[in-house]
């Protein structure tokens, strides 16, 4: 756990002594704060965490990292570290400091993630990130799944994958830990680069590229780029664990210095699965292949999709040199992360997938109805962030729903062109209904609810289908 000689060694390359007091949390919101904790105040899109700071030292906390404003902050010991410069022969050493602390930085984001870098430096454990246009929090949560089997592992807590989410991880590192599994997302070029020169990964899983992220980058050729970063960074002791059946995937292998395995469904894979059988809300079954080996497995997730997370995590168990055994219990006690099975109103059955949406996983999803009973509604709401690539992949969405729903309502603008599609090939009119919002959506839906359907409820966080999902679980009608 993190000393307070830490978080000063750790911005000021100075460790004083006697400072041995544990923080007991590390935290960017004020309300999480409690006695012995750390308050970082970033300045976010809509509050500045330095206005909270009294608030997070009325909780409790005992140390603060902040920028040039939280001077005027009373009640707390300042100490400015931008005047500590190793190189400079008049430094004075900080020998001791009265609590509660200030830490006075020129960025508070940035000395955040140099403590977490510092963190890392003092630990040794292996570290796996994962990264992806599709998938990756499923894919880290059945890798953490697995590795947990043998090793004492931590994980990055939800979606933290970004700037903030990942030091935020790094700084719960314990001696203990043997394993660490990070989630590494992107919204610009280079950040996935830092991220990892942070982290300093020995093992990089890309799960696949797409247009998930067009309209940050511009072209897919730059998402694959932007997530080749993490396949650079891996030292040549290590191993990028790729999807073998994604071309962009392939040709990122050519970037590494590390050993490459691949996993896939091309039986020239690494590590391969087919016989795949779906057994609807059950799970599925498949057969791993690994050389002359071949293991029958059944996992808990819905969806022939989720076969590509199996593998992504029985791989990274394997390069772990894990058994079988290990691994297998890993993936039979995962957990459905994102498309939730929940019961709805008169009988239904709702698939609440509405953590976010891109056309690929919305097509799976769509997949999904396939092997499943009863009338399928699929509810699809706007997916965001597509760039150039948003009229085709909503199209393209519009054209797998006409061939698997039996009733497609949409929400929003962008929704619209699902249904738009849908109706020009073929499906009948009564059976589509555009509505602009989820109060529009949730009116419509209980009127045409029955007994027995399975309700898909989908789309990008910004449209807030949630509300939906709530709305339709309610057990007045």
């Amino acid at each position: 756990m993190l000393t307070l000689a830490d978080l000063t060694e750790g911005l000021s390359g100075q460790r004083p002594p006697g400072l041995e007091q544990k923080l007991t949390d590390v935290i960017i919101d004020s309300r999480q704060a409690c006695p012995g904790s750390l308050f970082v105040a970033l300045k976010g899109e809509h509050e500045d965490g330095h206005d909270f700071i009294a608030d997070a030292l009325a909780r409790g906390a005992i140390a603060v990292i902040a920028e040039e404003r939280a001077k005027a902050v009373a009640g707390c010991w300042k100490l400015d570290t931008r005047s500590w410069k190793p190189e400079a022969s008049n430094q004075q050493p900080v020998t001791s400091f009265q609590l509660p602390v200030c830490f006075i930085v020129e960025d508070s984001l940035k000395a955040l993630q140099q403590l977490a870098a510092y963190w890392r430096g003092k630990h040794t454990p292996r570290v796996v990130g994962v990264t992806g246009s599709v998938g990756k929090t499923t894919t880290k949560e059945m890798i953490y799944g697995v590795l947990s089997q043998r090793f004492r592992a931590l994980r990055s807590e939800g979606s933290y994958n970004n700037e903030i989410g990942l030091p935020l991880t790094l700084l719960k590192l314990e001696p203990s830990h043997q394993r660490v599994i990070l989630e590494m997302g992107m919204y610009y070029l280079g950040e996935i680069a830092e991220l990892a020169a942070i982290a300093r990964p020995h093992i990089g899983v890309v799960t696949n590229v797409g247009p998930s992220h067009l309209e940050r980058l511009g072209t897919i050729e730059r998402i694959a780029q932007a997530k080749t970063e993490l396949v650079e960074a891996l030292p040549s002791d290590g191993v990028a664990v790729l999807n073998g059946d994604d071309l962009w995937v392939r040709k990122i292998a050519a970037k590494t210095k590390a050993e490459v395995f691949y996993y896939g469904l091309d039986d020239t894979c690494d590590l391969w699965a087919n016989h795949i059988e779906s057994q609807g809300l059950e799970g599925i079954r498949f057969r791993f292949h690994r050389g002359p080996e071949t293991i029958h497995a059944k996992v808990p997730m819905l969806g022939r999709h989720s076969v590509h997370t199996a593998l992504a995590a029985a791989a990274v168990g394997l390069v772990e040199g894990q058994s079988w055994e290990e691994i297998m219990g890993g993936l039979r006690g995962a957990a459905q992360l994102r498309l939730v099975v929940v019961p709805g109103l008169r009988g239904s059955t709702i698939l609440d997938d509405t953590y976010n949406a891109s056309p690929a996983s919305t097509i799976a999803a769509l997949n999904l109805f396939v092997e499943l009973d009863g009338r399928k509604i699929a509810v699809l709401g706007d997916m965001l962030e597509l760039g150039a690539y948003e009229e085709e992949g909503h199209r393209k969405v519009g054209r797998r729903a006409m061939d698997v729903v039996a009733v497609l309502v949409t929400v929003g603008e962008r929704g619209r062109l699902i249904a738009e599609e849908a109706l020009a090939c073929g499906i009948q009119g009564g059976r589509v209904f555009i509505r602009e919002d989820n109060e529009e959506a949730i009116a419509c839906l209980r009127e045409i609810i029955s007994l027995g359907d399975i309700i898909l409820v989908k789309g990008s966080r910004g449209m807030k289908m949630e509300e939906i999902v709530a709305a339709l679980t309610t057990p007045n009608d």
